[in-house]
């Protein structure tokens, strides 16, 4: 009896291996591949089409280190969006948990309006802002000549000095209720009974922030930290809905420096820079968890 309970019970246990292989069969052959296969195009001079190509070895790689100063304008512009937004949007988002934690019927309303761009497509975004910036007719504009703030006008999105950080303006506004959400549900985890103590000793809100909220959110912050950065990496669709396709140099991003690269038949070039900002997006997210860890 014994025998067949055993014989049972390892044949559910190699039926219980099965269910992993449809997910890795996906993540083989839509990630792994892929990544193999970028690898392999980038030590080349491929244009895509052509059925022979010359391997070039280290040379894409060395270009984009030496030479290429496009790309390196892409990589600054993205490296300014993505710490604006990090910081703004971080502080944005956990500023409106703080004040939406406690469940009401007006928080309940005002996490869903905050929470309402999130589902809005990035083209509409993107269009809806472009209305904003329009330095003619656009609303920031118009608003600022009805007050009587004529100077305060300007071009926005035109001016390469600040185009990238009004792109960063609407990326917060974009997300920032997405991550708000994210804080909620970290702050409502923290033990209410912490709080009690902390006032009863004679703390503060600032104390209680410092030494109890901060520590305990940390988690959540991780998450946002990580997935904001990844966003600001990923800011496609968005950029090519405000600045054109292709954008102007002050709103290339790697993104689409590696779209572009793409549409010029470079495939192997486009194949190293997508190494690199894949490393780069790696590389900050590491450095972004360790200096959680440490602030923790």
């Amino acid at each position: 009896m014994s025998s067949t309970r055993s014989a049972r019970s390892r044949r559910a246990t190699r039926a219980l291996w099965l269910f992993p292989v449809p997910a890795l069969a996906l993540y083989l052959f839509f990630f792994a591949y892929p990544t193999v296969q970028a690898v392999q195009y980038a030590l080349t001079d491929w244009d895509g089409y052509s059925t022979t190509y010359e391997n070039v070895g280290l040379r894409n790689f060395t270009e984009l280190a030496t030479g290429d100063d496009v790309f390196r304008n892409a990589a600054e512009n993205n490296l300014k969006l993505t710490l604006t937004v990090v910081l703004a949007q971080t502080a944005l988002a956990l500023l409106l948990a703080l004040y939406l934690v406690r469940t009401t019927r007006a928080s309940t309303l005002l996490r869903a309006l905050f929470f309402l761009p999130t589902v809005l497509s990035s083209v509409s975004v993107a269009f809806v802002w472009r209305f904003v910036y329009d330095p003619d007719g656009g609303l920031l504009n118009s608003g600022l000549r009805a007050v009587g703030l004529d100077s305060w006008q300007s071009v926005y999105l035109g001016n390469p000095d600040t185009a990238v950080f009004w792109l960063a303006v609407t990326q917060v506004w974009f997300h920032a209720g997405q991550m708000m959400v994210v804080y909620v549900a970290g702050l409502q985890a923290i033990p209410r009974e912490l709080y009690e103590a902390a006032e009863l000793d004679g703390a503060g809100r600032w104390d209680s922030f410092r030494h109890i909220t901060w520590p305990l959110v940390a988690p959540a912050t991780g998450i946002v930290v990580a997935y904001t950065t990844v966003q600001s990496f990923k800011a496609f669709d968005l950029v090519l809905g405000l600045g054109g396709n292709p954008p102007g140099s002050a709103l290339d991003l790697l993104s689409t420096r590696v779209y572009t690269t793409f549409s010029n038949n470079e495939f192997g070039y486009a194949a190293a820079q997508s190494l690199v900002f894949m490393a780069l997006i790696a590389l900050l997210t590491w450095v972004q968890r360790r200096a959680l860890r440490r602030a923790a």
